[in-house]
């Protein structure tokens, strides 16, 4: 089986910034341009604010159990609906899940976890 990752990446706004006038160059001169996959954080603490340990709890949570609704997974976990609604919301938002919208009976939204892997990478 495939192991499949996600990037997680720190850097300046200012590398980001030139990344992308690269690319925009590259395309003008009808050059192809690698896409890049993956989530860039300015700084560790800005992705520590994002990835708290409560969001990565939701995350493996998802990925092994494979709840079949946002309920589901709350009482899974043991918490409070709204919250981990809002936290499903915000790493969807993010790219880290996938939501799957469902019609049996009652509709029902399933999150999705489609990587084995978090890999941090920070410039030095």
């Amino acid at each position: 089986m495939r192991i499949r990752d996600v990037k997680i990446r720190i850097k300046s706004l200012e590398e980001v910034l030139n990344e992308a006038k690269e690319a925009m160059k590259k395309l003008e001169r009808g050059e192809k341009v690698k896409k890049h996959e993956g989530i860039s954080f300015e700084s560790l603490d800005a992705m520590r604010r994002v990835l708290t340990e409560e969001r990565i709890r939701v995350l493996k949570t998802i990925k092994k159990e494979h709840p079949q609704s946002i309920y589901e997974l709350a009482k899974m976990l043991g918490r409070n609906v709204k919250n981990t609604f809002d936290d499903v919301q915000f790493l969807a938002g993010m790219g880290l899940i996938e939501l799957k919208k469902t019609k049996e009976g009652r509709e029902k939204t399933a999150p999705i976890v489609k990587y084995d892997r978090i890999l941090l990478e920070i410039a030095i």
